[in-house]
């Protein structure tokens, strides 16, 4: 499903850049791809898998607290929403950046926190859970995002000018979504 949207969305995206005579920026066109790639993805992660999970859960710090710190459902539930949401915060971070050259974490996490309600709702009328501490664990995610983002931007100053840095940002950032839904699916196939 993943190959065949992204098929379809370059070739629209390169028709209608052709067609429109305007000029084609390979890297912001990889980059556009690699962000609404990423979203479809978390999008059917989330309303896809299958946790054992029969209640919602409105109080916050319910869940989360009661997982032991090295219990295999502590990684699952509390460090996972957390990692699956990091590229978000770095990407919207950097998608509101490259158009107003600033983006405060507050803005980041009130997107992040809509994005996560809405998922969490999707979840509770698809006969999933609701669970109040996954948008918490979710923002938070998000806010890591942009700090790493700004430390990322940080060390990117220091690579020379000749260097192709936008190329380099996305080869990165993508080696690092990758690594995180990795990562993350093996924990749930292991738990």
């Amino acid at each position: 499903m993943v190959l065949l949207f992204s098929v379809v969305i370059s070739i629209v995206r390169l028709t209608s850049l052709i067609y429109a005579k305007e000029k084609i920026i390979l890297y912001k066109e990889m980059k556009s791809l690699v962000y609404i790639l990423y979203i479809f993805a978390l999008f059917y992660l989330v309303t896809t898998t299958d946790f054992e999970s029969f209640s919602n859960n409105f109080i916050p710090f319910k869940e989360m607290t009661r997982y032991r710190l090295t219990s295999p459902l502590f990684y699952r539930n509390v460090i996972g929403n957390i990692l699956l949401f990091l590229p978000f915060g770095y990407l919207v971070t950097d998608m509101i950046t490259e158009k107003a050259k600033k983006c405060p974490i507050l803005i980041v996490g009130i997107i992040t926190l809509i994005t996560s309600f809405t998922t969490e709702v999707i979840q509770m009328k698809i006969g999933r859970s609701f669970d109040i501490d996954d948008i918490l664990l979710n923002v938070i995610g998000g806010i890591i995002g942009v700090i790493g983002y700004k430390i990322f931007h940080k060390m990117l100053r220091q690579i020379p000018e000749s260097w192709p840095v936008h190329w380099i940002k996305l080869f990165i950032f993508m080696g690092g979504i990758f690594l995180l839904f990795m990562g993350y699916t093996w924990l749930c196939e292991v738990i």
